[in-house]
């Protein structure tokens, strides 16, 4: 038996072999300064289509980043094949830090939630007027996504020839949110995709909205079939002559400057994750006047300094009612 002691040198001591080769293991990663800039456009089971300069490159997402993941609208380092020739495929290595994230939750319980769009400068929530009717409950949720993202709400309402706008308008006033009307007519001759364009450039926009408000219907009007097919896009099924979206997808919109994002229509949105000190920052008038709320106050309890901050003046009380209103959808559903 070989004895070891303090005179003991390197060559007594037994080594056990690497069994994948001579090379030592490291837990240092690759910096990748080399690797060039993208931006993810649709995700696709697993495969990601990313904007490389000026061509689409399919990638999937390397090892090292483990269960992060890469959604719509997020800055990737990106190395590999960058042709964008078909049957290439590169490699996402790092994911920037991000600017805003769009994320919801199944439902109120459901503990995970999903990043829908990441670095969206606005949230354009589209609800027609009619047919079928508006869900104010559902639009609530989705302003309140927009603020604790980090998004600023943009209102598309679709189908004023069915039903004037002035009560829905009224329900939201207090808010301040930027708003544009259209009729189906106006869908049709292109004047309603003009006028929300103006509201689209320079800026990267997400839509959302349920089946059968006209989203998808207006994100045509704005990005024409042949941009889609410019960006190499196929995550879409078409069915009795309807076009329905599946995955998020971006689009460049041409002559703006700015970036439309397609979402798939949604029936729930989920605000599990909501955090009400987040959202109180969409209310700057309200704002200072939580400092005297009791620690994870939830802004509707006796103890809320903000009915105080209201009656003394510092701010209209029927934004202190928008506010409420708007953190209450997290304890009820779309329905109620």
């Amino acid at each position: 038996m070989r004895r070891y002691g303090k005179h003991t040198d390197e060559d007594d001591i037994r080594s056990r072999p690497n069994r994948k080769g001579n090379r030592p293991r490291t837990h240092i990663r690759p910096k990748h300064e080399d690797a060039a800039e993208g931006l993810v456009l649709t995700v696709d089971r697993g495969r990601l289509t990313c904007l490389v300069e000026d061509r689409t490159v399919l990638a999937m997402k390397a090892r090292e980043l483990g269960r992060k993941a890469a959604v719509v609208g997020d800055r990737v380092a990106i190395v590999g094949d960058l042709s964008g020739e078909k049957d290439t495929l590169a490699r996402i290595v790092r994911i920037e830090e991000r600017t805003s994230v769009l994320r919801r939750t199944a439902d109120d319980d459901d503990p995970y939630e999903r990043v829908v769009v990441a670095n969206a400068d606005q949230l354009a929530v589209v609800t027609a007027l009619a047919d079928p009717e508006p869900r104010p409950r559902l639009i609530d949720r989705c302003l309140v996504a927009a603020y604790d993202g980090g998004l600023t709400p943009l209102l598309v309402l679709t189908k004023s020839d069915l039903a004037p706008p002035d009560k829905l308008l009224e329900l939201y006033g207090d808010l301040d949110i930027p708003y544009v009307v259209t009729s189906r007519g106006e869908l049709e001759d292109g004047t309603a995709a003009d006028r929300v364009r103006e509201q689209l450039a320079g800026r990267i926009t997400a839509f959302v909205g349920h089946s059968g408000v006209g989203k998808t219907t207006l994100v045509n009007a704005l990005v024409p079939e042949e941009r889609r097919r410019s960006t190499g896009h196929v995550n879409a099924v078409t069915g009795r002559g309807r076009h329905t979206t599946t995955s998020a997808l971006a689009l460049p919109l041409a002559g703006a400057g700015g970036w439309v994002v397609d979402t798939p229509g949604v029936r729930s949105f989920g605000l599990a994750h909501v955090d009400p000190s987040r959202v109180i920052h969409a209310f700057p008038d309200l704002e200072p006047g939580t400092e005297g709320c009791p620690r994870a106050c939830s802004h509707d309890e006796p103890d809320c300094a903000l009915d105080a901050w209201v009656a003394e003046g510092h701010a209209d009380p029927a934004r202190l009612y928008s506010l409420r209103r708007l953190l209450a959808t997290r304890e009820h559903t779309e329905g109620d």
